[in-house]
């Protein structure tokens, strides 16, 4: 931090002159980014008392704080205490073309704890890692991130404080707390020279500007965002310009089936149809059970999850079910006989669609780590975060290098709801191409089932065999030791429903 020590600062005529020029660039730089496709997250760490709350306030004035979400954060409350870490900073995340100013957020936690003493060099560093991830997730979206570390030697840093002391108006700002801080200033040092060494990224820096002079160190703040901002957007233009021309080369240049010759189509279509032995083809789908058998074990496995469930309530303990599987494939059907033993306070089930236009705004996983329920609540997921490597892999909504990055990112994800003592439960329902084509008509002839019944669901069945492969290739990266999937063979929806009240019942108990 040497390099922070030097005791810069300019005159008050140069900041004037500087500032008005700098103003209108940032305006005119943030007027761009609002009909950008990603947003610009900027992060403030640093000592006590070395301009960050000033240089927050500078930037909603300069700029329009209309389209900035600042956010400052202190201890988690109990709220956020009963969910993972993260899901205060998840749900904080400005939209698309908004800027996110955020004050002792994901760093300040970790820092603190190992300065104190709660944690020791390897915790401090799997925290850090975890920070890095998180950054690297958002990055590979297209945010634009920079971190600044406001830096003031401990003589500076000492005087700054008894200055805020002495003045009625801000001896609030300096507490106990602070003074003790500055006591342990060496560690602090340490730590922070740890994480910042080790967090910072060409796609997150950290820049560490000195806080002796505010009003140096407001500009110099201010200079760093709108140059980096200004050079992802026009990045960021570049590569939208490219993607767009390969796009449209490949739909000109792409070979119709009339286009090939006999023993090229023949080797194309062999090829296209031979997916060969999948996870899937080897369940047994012929299981059924009897109707009086399924009345019995429906009732029992009902009372045993109230039961169950009840104990989870007590523990504070949380339940997030997934269920992904075939259209018709019978997952409302499943889920309605958990949520039949079940009290209605104490679960959600949270259908899921096409994105909307505020959580297409958002990283995908955006809009599923704000439902993250509370302490000792189930929550359902009809559909889920797995659409990012199905219908988006499948349907072309998102990029190979986009659903290929996500088996990593959803593995991350979960692994921090198991970490935080989340029991996840995660159900395929599978049913053969026959059973499916029996539904679909018994909707279009049942009236009140037609409305289950879309267009979508017959383009959908079109491309089984390449829904199949992305099924496959999904439990293959994500059924883990932590979140593992369950495939249930749902040709006969009494065996299906049991089989998954029976698995909750298990991994509760195992839980508990």
């Amino acid at each position: 931090f040497e390099t922070a020590e030097l005791g810069r600062k300019i005159s008050k005529s140069e900041y004037n002159k500087n500032s008005l020029i700098l103003r209108t660039e940032l305006l005119e730089i943030q007027q761009k980014l609002r009909k950008a496709d990603f947003p610009a997250i900027v992060v403030f760490g640093g000592v006590d008392a070395a301009g960050k709350n000033e240089t927050i306030n500078l930037l909603n004035a300069w700029m329009d704080p209309r389209w900035i979400v600042t956010r400052a954060y202190g201890p988690p409350s109990d709220e956020e205490q009963e969910r993972p870490e993260f899901w205060r900073y998840w749900r904080d995340l400005p939209p698309s073309g908004q800027i996110g100013l955020f004050l002792s957020a994901w760093y300040s936690r970790p820092v603190l704890q190992r300065v104190h003493g709660e944690i020791g060099d390897a915790e401090f560093d799997k925290k850090l890692d975890r920070i890095h991830t998180f950054e690297k997730e958002l990055a590979d979206d297209g945010a634009f991130i920079i971190k600044f570390w406001m830096h003031l030697n401990r003589a500076a840093q000492k005087k700054r404080f008894k200055a805020l002391e002495k003045d009625p108006l801000t001896n609030w700002r300096v507490t106990k707390g602070d003074w003790e801080n500055l006591r342990r200033y060496d560690e602090f040092m340490a730590a922070a020279e740890r994480a910042i060494t080790r967090t910072s990224t060409g796609d997150a820096p950290w820049q560490i500007v000195e806080g002796y002079d505010p009003k140096y160190c407001g500009l110099t703040v201010a200079v760093a965002i709108r140059d980096a901002l200004r050079k992802h957007l026009e990045e960021a233009a570049v590569r939208s310009k490219l993607a767009a021309e390969i796009k449209l080369r490949e739909t000109e240049t792409a070979p119709s089936g009339d286009a090939l010759d006999d023993d090229e189509q023949h080797e194309a279509t062999s090829l296209k149809i031979s997916t060969g032995i999948t996870i899937l083809s080897q369940l047994d789908m012929d299981q059924t059970l009897p109707k009086k058998e399924y009345r019995r074990e429906l009732a029992k496995y009902q009372a045993q999850v109230h039961e169950l469930q009840r104990h989870a309530v007590r523990k504070g303990f949380s339940v997030i079910g997934v269920f992904e599987g075939w259209d018709a494939g019978g997952k409302g059907g499943a889920v309605r006989r958990i949520t039949e033993a079940l009290d209605a306070r104490d679960y959600r089930v949270l259908p899921f669609a096409a994105p909307m236009d505020e959580e297409r705004q958002h990283h995908y996983l955006w809009r599923f780590w704000r439902h993250i329920s509370r302490a000792g609540r189930v929550t359902i997921f009809d559909r889920s975060w797995y659409g990012r490597v199905l219908v988006e892999r499948v349907e072309g909504f998102a990029t190979e290098a986009e659903w290929r990055r996500a088996y990593a990112e959803i593995n991350d994800f979960e692994e921090q709801l198991v970490s935080h003592g989340v029991l996840l439960c995660k159900f395929w329902l599978h049913i053969t191409p026959d059973e499916q084509l029996r539904r679909f008509e018994e909707r279009e002839n049942v009236a009140y089932k037609r409305w289950k019944l879309t267009e979508e669901d017959w383009r959908n069945r079109e491309k089984w065999d390449l829904y199949e492969e992305a099924v496959n290739d999904m439990v293959e990266r994500t059924s883990t030791a932590y979140a593992p999937w369950t495939l249930v063979e749902g040709n006969d929806k009494r065996f299906a429903r049991i089989k998954i009240l029976s698995t909750m019942c298990e991994r509760l108990r195992e839980a508990l």
